[in-house]
């Protein structure tokens, strides 16, 4: 089991993904360091999960093994984005010690405009490990401040046919 997956806490690793997305989003990395990412980011979850984006307009596709993670997580490059951090993090402890809520945004610089992504996570975490998780972002707000609205319509129209 790797460091970032040793039984942390689910706040903990809650962060941990946000933060290793924010790594993927910036670039800079080399091709042995976006590898060496991507595995990090795979490892904080389960064998088997449950991960979904309910909010997603694309439609949500549920991920349940690393390996679809992975693959998802891959798919995380943005052009022209100079900075992509999580800020204003705060983790809400439930009543199930599994369980907790992470609210934050994305910070987010990219071709000269600035403008911020809220995100809500709800995740399980058993044994330092993402068992579980509803990921809601607001992919309207990154959208527009990337400036891919257009794009995205066209998706949804093509998406009906």
């Amino acid at each position: 089991m790797s460091q970032e997956a040793r039984a942390r806490e689910p706040g903990e690793v809650a962060r941990a993904v946000a933060a290793g997305v924010s790594r993927l989003a910036v670039g800079g990395l080399t091709a042995e360091e976006r590898e060496r990412q991507l595995d990090r980011l795979a490892q904080l979850y389960g064998a088997v999960t449950d991960v979904r984006h309910p909010f997603d307009p694309l439609g949500d596709v549920p991920m349940r093994t690393r390996g679809e993670l992975r693959e998802h997580f891959a798919k995380v490059r943005l052009d022209g984005v100079e900075r992509f951090e999580p800020v204003d993090a705060c983790v809400h402890v439930t009543a199930d010690p599994e369980v907790v809520v992470f609210e934050f945004a994305y910070a987010v610089s990219a071709h000269g405009t600035e403008f911020t992504v809220p995100c809500v996570f709800v995740i399980r975490v058993r044994d330092g490990q993402i068992v579980e998780s509803r990921d809601y972002a607001h992919h309207l707000a990154m959208a527009r401040g990337l400036g891919q609205l257009d794009a995205l319509v066209s998706a949804l129209a093509g998406a009906g046919s």
